[in-house]
């Protein structure tokens, strides 16, 4: 299975981004999440989606801005990040895996590359 992450750029505060990530390989269905890594800090957990997508869970610190969501027709996972902060600038990947929905890194056996996501005040 292999993870493509898109959709990172530069914005201000306030502003709005849309993250992609596109999955390939056999047996797409798995629980997905988006994690986030920014300088200097351990990677944290943003968000998490079943397989059905219906089900979804996020970290407090993006509950209410944030929303994630999944397209398994076009096996794609989403997230749009609305109201940005500059505290939400990080390295942003995705993740998937066969067990149960999780916010612990280790629970995930399939990383996309990342992509970066910058706020500005």
């Amino acid at each position: 299975v292999q993870l493509q992450a898109s959709g990172g750029g530069s914005v201000q505060a306030g502003g709005s981004l849309r993250l992609s990530c596109a999955a390939s390989g056999p047996s797409l269905n798995k629980n997905m999440a988006w994690f986030r890594q920014a300088p200097g800090k351990k990677r944290e957990f943003v968000s998490a989606i079943a397989e059905s997508g219906g089900r979804t869970y996020y970290a407090d610190s993006v509950k209410g801005r944030f929303t994630i969501s999944r397209d398994n027709a076009k096996n794609t996972m989403y997230l749009q990040m609305n109201s940005l902060k500059p505290e939400d600038t990080a390295v942003y990947y995705c993740a998937a895996t066969w067990k149960s929905m999780s916010s612990w890194s280790g629970a995930y056996d399939y990383w996309g590359q990342g992509t970066q996501v910058t706020v500005s005040s």
